[in-house]
């Protein structure tokens, strides 16, 4: 099977309702895994429950409420908080709000850049500069370009809260090279306390090979600076064909990112095919297998690469086989959930669900789902100020909501 075909086949089954919008046809790899067969999905599960640490089940009643604070969003993509009382939230259509937490409004922001909105690209990423109180500045990643020659970008802009409007818009930095299909945009920003950015990138999706090769931005993270320039030191900057800002390879399609609160090293989570998503602490100059190891196979079947282990290439420190496409990523360091401190939050469109997860040190020892009464596609988890949870959904519409301690009613005597 070729991938043209194997595009066509993904495409043909959005039509068939496995993605939620007919422009978001193969929105996320995972999501495509239900052409996979009733008895290979069980034997995938079953090897999962055997791999993976099981949630508690202790205590059934969750430890918080849940408030919908927006629901007619379409398809938001991303939060990034000024306060405990404002957010903006970016929308994949290619809109921009700045949100009220406080009384539940939002308002449109003007002047965002033009975007390539058709399948998994759009609007995407938002990041407030470290000084953002001193300085207004903020960072979008986004689909830019045209429909049939389109990469990831990243554009600085201040934002002008008065006149809901952004001023100074600059494209910092374009991926190269350019690809013609909408798919594995990647695209989540982190700023280290240096104010160095990192961003990770998706194969585009057919171009996957090119995860393996340092003349190509695909299926990396790169490092760079507030003017999109790479950063020095960079691990492969000094060698010959190879693209200054890349720090890391091998990489399939990274839609969540967050720096450890202790260790400050960048974790990562991706996209596998079916099955085989991964989470990963990304360092310099490592690479992370794709497509050589994988724990999941093609949509069609067949095995990929050489297997799951290869010397020279890092295993992901969690994988889940089948996949949950996960999208989002937080570390908890708050006080309003005392017993989530250190927690990883990971977001989960195919399963439909916010993912906790509790590490010592790399091992992962608990794992829980939390939200998936809702059955919501969950795109974005975010810490606020206040110490809550916000998260939002993938759907149109689509919610923001706020995870906050429960209130405990007293036992009657």
């Amino acid at each position: 099977m070729t991938w043209n075909s194997c595009l066509i086949s993904i495409f043909a089954m959005g039509i068939l309702g496995v993605t939620n919008t007919p422009a978001a046809a193969a929105t996320d790899a995972a999501e495509s895994s239900r052409t996979a067969t009733a008895k290979a999905v069980a034997a995938t599960t079953a090897l999962a429950a055997a791999r993976s640490p099981q949630p508690s089940t202790a205590d059934s009643a969750p430890p918080y409420q849940v408030d919908v604070l927006l629901e007619d969003l379409h398809h938001p993509w991303a939060i990034a908080f000024i306060s405990a009382e404002q957010a903006l939230v970016t929308e994949r259509r290619g809109q921009l709000h700045l949100v009220n937490l406080t009384d539940k409004t939002k308002q449109e922001i003007q002047g965002v850049p033009e975007v390539v909105a058709r399948g998994q690209g759009g609007l995407l990423d938002i990041l407030l500069d470290q000084n953002f109180q001193e300085n207004n500045t903020l960072f979008l990643t986004y689909a830019g370009g045209s429909r049939r020659d389109n990469e990831t970008r990243v554009a600085r802009a201040r934002l002008d809260r008065e006149g809901l409007k952004l001023t100074d818009l600059k494209v910092i930095w374009r991926q190269k090279p350019s690809y013609t299909n909408a798919l594995h945009f990647g695209s989540r920003l982190v700023q280290t306390k240096e104010g160095w950015l990192f961003l990770g990138l998706g194969d585009r999706f057919s171009e996957r090979d090119q995860a393996q090769q340092l003349n190509s931005h695909l299926g990396k993270v790169v490092r760079i600076d507030r003017e999109g320039r790479p950063v020095p030191g960079n691990p492969f900057a000094e060698q010959e064909g190879a693209l200054p800002e890349i720090w890391s390879l091998g990489h399939r399609n990274i839609q969540g990112a967050a720096l450890h609160p202790e260790t400050q090293e960048l974790w990562i989570h991706e996209h596998g095919p079916r099955g085989g998503d991964e989470v990963n602490v990304v360092r310099a100059g490592k690479n992370y297998g794709w497509p050589v190891v994988t724990f999941g196979r093609e949509y069609h079947g067949p095995r990929i690469g050489e297997g799951t282990h290869k010397e020279g290439m890092e295993p992901p420190l969690h994988h889940w086989t089948p996949s949950i496409a996960p999208s989002g990523m937080s570390f908890y360091t708050g006080q309003a959930f005392p017993q989530w401190q250190g927690n990883l939050f990971v977001g989960a469109l195919r399963d439909r669900a916010l993912h906790r997860l509790e590490f010592k040190g790399e091992k992962l020892v608990s794992s829980e789902r939390l939200l998936s009464e809702r059955r919501k596609r969950i795109r974005d988890v975010r810490q606020g100020p206040d110490g809550f949870l916000y998260v939002l959904t993938d759907e149109n519409p689509g919610e923001l909501l706020r995870l906050k301690p429960a209130e405990r009613r007293a036992r009657p005597d």
